[in-house]
């Protein structure tokens, strides 16, 4: 249960708030994008954490094997993450020509994901760790204005190009779904069920750091309604297929086909549902003047 809630938790606002930063909400895009998208290292991690316990049989899962998983997997891929970044810096800083820049951030991903699945460290962590250092220390530093208007470009280009083959492949994962009564009521009892446990943890965490910094009015509604679920949460349902047996025809397949209706019930839900609705809502909230009034 804790695998699904952050599998399907899984933050995608990069879905959501363009569509907010098109419209009269830059600015409450980018603070919401900012507050949620760092959710992101944490739940891959708790879902290693479900697939760690599947991995060994579905035994219990004991404290020393969290800890040993969390310094291997987290840690080592949050220093090694700082590590690869912090030479990209440095070879940042020495050159000033936009090609090679782009080459070298292009390397640091491509190079530093494979390295880390090479040392059996978080790739994800790691490049998350990579990421922050280029894209703050690096643009501020080490990258001329031409170089970050070309990185920028290029990495926009990239990312279109990427989810737009995510989504064709999540399509025709569909056509091998199994479509019957019982998938189609666990599928509609998870999306509400999704959206109660999302509301749960973003308000517990609002209220923890209420007293050490302001919130947008109706925060959590806004974070609730427009936490879309996507291409990492599908990703993490078909990666169950290397634990759960799809190939022996047994409970262990007939669950893993259940997980992933589920998955894509919730998925299909929030981008129909709440990605065509967050405007009207935001709206609706009054945070429109909010998002002037934070410009």
């Amino acid at each position: 249960m804790m695998f699904m809630s952050e599998t399907h938790d899984s933050c995608q606002w990069t879905s959501t708030f363009p569509q907010l930063r098109d419209t009269q909400f830059p600015a409450l895009s980018q603070r919401a994008t900012r507050e949620t998208c760092q959710k992101r290292a944490r739940h891959r991690f708790l879902a290693l954490l479900g697939i760690a316990g599947l991995g060994h049989g579905g035994g219990h899962v004991g404290l020393g094997d969290v800890a040993t998983l969390f310094l291997v997997e987290a840690v080592g891929g949050a220093v090694f993450g700082f590590g690869i970044g912090f030479l990209v810096y440095l070879m940042l800083a020495s050159v000033d020509n936009y090609q090679v820049e782009i080459l070298l951030s292009l390397a640091l991903v491509t190079g530093g994901y494979a390295l880390a699945e090479v040392l059996h460290i978080s790739g994800p962590i790691a490049m998350v760790v990579a990421g922050l250092l280029i894209g703050n220390h690096g643009r501020s530093f080490a990258m001329s204005e031409t170089t970050r208007r070309h990185l920028d470009t290029f990495w926009e280009l990239v990312d279109e190009i990427l989810n737009a083959v995510l989504f064709v492949l999540l399509g025709l994962e569909v056509l091998i779904l199994s479509f019957t009564g019982h998938y189609v009521l666990a599928g509609l009892l998870a999306i509400p069920a999704t959206l109660v446990a999302r509301f749960i943890s973003v308000g517990l965490a609002v209220a923890v750091l209420r007293p050490v910094r302001s919130f947008t009015p109706h925060a959590v509604k806004m974070m609730t309604w427009g936490g879309l679920r996507g291409g990492i949460s599908v990703a993490l349902a078909l990666y169950l297929s290397r634990f759960l047996g799809a190939e022996d025809g047994g409970q262990l397949a007939v669950t893993r086909d259940l997980i992933l209706f589920m998955t894509y019930a919730v998925v299909i839900f929030s981008i129909v549902v709440q990605g065509l609705t967050i405007g009207r809502q935001a709206r609706r909230w009054g945070l429109e003047t909010a998002s002037v009034s934070d410009r």
